[in-house]
């Protein structure tokens, strides 16, 4: 049986199949091999009387297309057996080859049948890529402007996303006001964060212990310490011990844990901190704020101090198992190694000035091994000891501002800006713990917005649960209908 003249609209199809289907209705309603491959051709015909209608009465008329045609490289013939135009091209005696390979049907990629001949090739070859879609798809057809079609494609394709696409990180923000507490005391506003296990010897028993590092945002400075157990109380010993040796800080931020199950320990313990130290915190007039979960980023500047801190840990100390006192004196030992760590360019004549650490407003001098300044007998004001800390201080603030916070402008990553995630769109939450294929997949229902207006975290849907992700952690998916329509 014949297949219609009169074809659907191609527009309300949503595969190949279906407009193949939908083209080859016969009289009694029964489809055969034959008159599919009639409506494929004939789809195929009405393909290129729409994009080619220039070329194709001359090619019919046996004459040669116009000198500004686009088909004039591929020398285009006209298959009178299937009434399609071809290729001619230069590859006539390669008799090896199929002739749908030498003579590939021509088609325009803008056009809604090519592009679900497209789709219909990633699917079958489950989603390989664009480059092996292209590949594949030269064996019969030649696309004008194929590989552009085919990538576009694939952007629009939900599994293609779901299993290669990457979240997009928007631009990096400025640095907030916790890292610019300029001339206040340091630890004014401090960043902590645990890591660990360590293990100990205890006798004859090997036991847990894990490390907390609260880091001055402003100026750089490091305090190490030992916990016993990852609970409040432990937490809030370290807190007081802290404060009594650095004084107590304006502002403390911390990472928190996400709801995964398989995060580590350590972020659920922070989770499980958070209700109990907002109160014991507030009734200290101390503010306490938490990154969104799965933000290591947001902290960078202490994470980044953490791995400076096991790396020394794993030189100090290799797989030995130590005493608690040996461990505990190692950090500390780490700790002022951190502090001595210049913050500015290091000059190599030796007529400049030493450069700025993070010692300087906490001892008076650049590390521990250096005497105190000595002041001229004259000078009996700068001997004063209030004064002789302010003038180091003033010293200090001084080379800051004009050495370090220089270094601080320009942004050495995320340099572009990025569309924004908007309320209602589906996402695919990354989760490194987890591979790719349980990635939950939900819809945002609320945005949060940062100071610069610019959407860092979301909230997430995901059945019957919420979630709170940063951006960086967030894959876009194209919208998908209940019956699968993009």
């Amino acid at each position: 049986m014949e297949p219609t003249t009169a074809l659907p609209d191609m527009t309300q199809s949503q595969t190949l199949p279906d407009l193949i289907t939908a083209t080859n209705q016969t009289s009694d309603g029964v489809a055969s091999i034959p008159t599919s491959l009639a409506a494929e051709t004939l789809l195929l015909q009405h393909a290129q009387a729409v994009s080619f209608p220039e070329e194709l009465k001359p090619l019919k008329a046996g004459r040669e297309v116009a000198k500004d045609s686009r088909l004039l490289s591929l020398a285009p013939e006209y298959d009178r057996i299937l009434g399609v135009i071809r290729v001619g091209g230069r590859l006539r005696q390669a008799e090896v080859l199929d002739p749908d390979t030498i003579h590939p049907i021509i088609l325009d990629s803008r056009h809604p049948s090519t592009r679900l001949l497209i789709k219909s090739y990633d699917e079958r070859l489950l989603h390989p890529g664009p480059e092996r879609v292209y590949g594949e798809m030269r064996q019969k057809y030649w696309i004008l402007g194929g590989r552009g079609a085919i990538r576009k494609h694939r952007y629009a394709c939900v599994e293609c996303q779901r299993w290669r696409a990457r979240a997009t990180v928007p631009k990096m923000a400025d640095l907030p006001p916790a890292r610019l507490r300029l001339l206040k005391p340091p630890f004014w506003s401090t960043g902590v964060d645990c890591f660990g296990p360590l293990t100990i010897k205890l006798g004859r028993r090997v036991e847990k212990r894990w490390g907390i590092l609260f880091k001055c945002l402003t100026t750089r400075c490091v305090h190490l310490d030992l916990l016993e157990s990852l609970d409040t109380e432990a937490f809030l010993m370290a807190l007081r011990r802290f404060i009594s040796r650095r004084g107590k800080p304006y502002e403390i931020l911390a990472d928190r844990g996400t709801s995964f199950k398989a995060e580590a320990r350590l972020e659920e313990a922070f989770q499980a901190m958070e209700p109990s130290l907002q109160d014991q915190l507030m009734a200290q007039q101390i503010s306490f704020k938490f990154n969104p979960p799965g933000a290591p980023h947001f902290g960078g500047t202490w994470e980044r101090e953490i791995k400076s801190v096991k790396t020394a840990l794993r030189v100090v100390l290799g797989d030995q198992t130590v005493t608690e006192t040996v461990l505990r004196t190692v950090l500390i030992e780490v700790e002022g190694i951190l502090n001595s760590k210049p913050l500015g360019y290091l000059s190599a004549d030796v007529a400049d000035p030493d450069p700025v650490t993070p010692n300087m407003p906490l001892m008076g001098r650049r590390d521990a091994s250096l005497p105190q300044a000595m002041y001229a007998d004259t000078n009996l004001v700068g001997r004063r000891r209030w004064r002789h800390s302010q003038i180091l201080a003033d010293h200090f603030w001084a080379r800051f501002i004009r050495d370090y916070l220089p270094s601080l402008q320009h942004r050495g990553k995320w340099r572009r800006e990025m569309a924004s995630l908007e309320t209602g769109q589906v996402v695919m939450m990354v989760d490194p713990q987890l591979p790719r294929a349980s990635w939950p997949v939900g819809r945002i229902t609320k945005i949060m917005p940062g100071t610069d207006g610019r959407v860092r975290s979301v909230e997430i849907q995901v059945k019957n649960r919420t979630y709170i992700r940063p951006v960086a952690r967030l894959i876009p998916l194209p919208e998908m209908t209940e019956d699968g329509e993009q």
